[in-house]
């Protein structure tokens, strides 16, 4: 059986892309041209058919975007898995209103993918915890997420 296959974000899929949440990133590395993959939890849908997101100044990500623009996002959530592929830009180098040097990424989504195994179902989606001071976390996350939605 196919998994299924869509041009754009559906619905359920948009909604929980709407607050903070752990996904995964592959992009080309730059140095050695194979996969390379990180974590992150900034990330918005911005409407059906683009994803933001954002990084540190420093991260390996947007030194892999400068050679090759293609990425998947890659999303567990509604008791399934979600690859999101496209082409992924720097919007903004330095976002102004948030302490961190942080850069916001823009990807165009060409393909959402349902890429769970068949027969089975997402039972518990990912968890994390801030591991450094919970008010200073959830001061920046708010910057940021807000930064994001009206960029």
């Amino acid at each position: 059986m196919a998994n299924l296959v869509e041009p754009k974000l559906v619905k359920p899929l948009f909604d929980v892309l709407q607050s903070e949440r752990f996904v995964t990133i592959a992009t080309i590395d730059h140095e050695t041209g194979g996969p390379n993959v990180s974590s992150i939890s900034w990330v918005l849908a911005k409407d059906e058919s683009t994803i933001y997101f954002a990084v540190d100044n420093r991260s390996r990500i947007l030194q892999n975007l400068l050679q090759n623009k293609q990425m998947v996002i890659n999303v567990i959530a509604n008791e399934s898995t979600y690859s999101i592929s496209g082409k992924a830009s720097i919007k903004i180098n330095k976002m102004e209103n948030i302490p961190l040097k942080l850069a916001l990424i823009e990807l165009v989504i060409n393909e959402v993918r349902d890429v769970m195994f068949y027969g089975s179902k997402i039972i518990i989606e990912p968890q994390y915890d801030k591991t450094y001071d919970k008010v200073a976390a959830a001061r920046l996350d708010k910057q940021v997420m807000d930064e994001m939605r009206n960029a």
